[in-house]
């Protein structure tokens, strides 16, 4: 049997979907993921996925698409040629899977399910309602286990990647924990000088600290580094990032795709969490975790890009003190 899963927005969801997608391919012969451009890295790391297809969709991320008749029906063009036998859909709590799974629909593909909140008339042949309070990871295998898809025997559910490269020659030897100081969105990012005062701290605590961060955050980990820490800024892939933070004794970062990479790898996270989504549905997921930030401050649950909220006060009230301390509680834990 031929899967299709889909998956259209960031790198982080697409890496919670990884034990749904390893469900699926339990049960297939080939499995084929649909995501779109921001996603398409951590779909080639996932076990389980034999091909990737890449479609920026009209709806989803921050700067989405036009909708385009001729980029529409090339996709449609390559989905019918997939010849799939079955499609799941994946989504988070707020998106809707309906305009999906349409142009599923009109792609032939026989079997579609997903989880929607709204009737969905003929456009899923399997429609799951999630339980409430359900991580992500959870909600995704839920539904992949309405349409018979259940993880194979062994299979915890735990994220997981293929196996990283080594990367010693990027971080050096000897221990060492990561600070990852950028975010997809401005109202999950911590101050910039935190950052660099927990780096500070770290390094007078005794730790090694690498930091990390992609090309275009070239300038903020070169700031944060300073004279204390190892700048890997724009320096990994995605792959070479996985074995930075496997190696790691503990990753700190916000609610951002490395964060769920470090949980993929089985490294401990400081998750500076900003509660504009709930950390119930979105914190790290699978490893020893501390979460540290407001959870109830008013921008809980209002899904900003930006803080609504003068001084960001839900992450900025924590201090680099904070950091260490969760850091050494982690490390003492993990040794223990």
């Amino acid at each position: 049997m031929k899967a299709l899963v889909v998956r259209l927005d960031g790198f982080g969801d697409v890496l919670l979907a990884g034990p749904a997608v390893r469900a699926v391919a339990a049960h297939s012969t080939h499995v084929t993921m649909l995501c779109g451009p921001r996603g398409a890295d951590a779909a080639h790391l996932l076990p389980g996925v034999d091909e990737v297809l890449v479609w920026e969709a009209p709806w989803e991320g921050f700067d989405p698409p036009d909708v385009s008749v001729p980029d529409i029906d090339a996709l449609l063009g390559r989905l019918r040629a997939g010849a799939f036998d079955t499609a799941l859909v994946l989504t988070s709590f707020h998106q809707s899977p309906l305009p999906t799974a349409l142009l599923l629909r009109l792609a032939g593909i026989g079997r579609i399910g997903a989880d929607s909140v709204d009737h969905p008339g003929r456009l899923l042949d399997v429609r799951h309602r999630r339980l409430p309070g359900r991580h992500e990871v959870e909600a995704a295998l839920d539904t992949a286990a309405a349409m018979g898809f259940r993880p194979p025997p062994g299979d915890e559910g735990r994220l997981r990647v293929l196996p990283p490269p080594d990367t010693s020659g990027l971080t050096g030897n000897g221990p060492y924990v990561v600070l990852h100081p950028g975010a997809s969105a401005p109202a999950r990012a911590w101050d910039p000088p935190r950052c660099a005062d927990a780096v500070a701290l770290l390094a007078d605590a005794g730790h090694r600290v690498v930091v990390t961060g992609g090309p275009h955050e070239r300038a903020l980990t070169r700031r944060v580094s300073g004279d204390a820490g190892v700048d890997l800024g724009g320096r990994t892939s995605p792959r070479t990032l996985a074995g930075v933070l496997r190696m790691a004794d503990v990753v700190i970062s916000a609610n951002t795709g490395p964060a769920h990479l470090a949980a993929a790898v089985g490294t401990p996270v400081v998750s500076l969490f900003a509660p504009v989504v709930p950390a119930e549905r979105w914190a790290p997921y699978g490893v020893p975790t501390i979460l540290l930030g407001d959870q109830s401050a008013p921008c809980a649950n209002t899904r900003a890009l930006t803080c609504p909220v003068p001084g960001h006060p839900c992450l900025d009230e924590v201090t680099g003190q904070d950091v260490v301390r969760a850091v050494h509680k982690l490390i003492q834990e993990r040794h223990t």
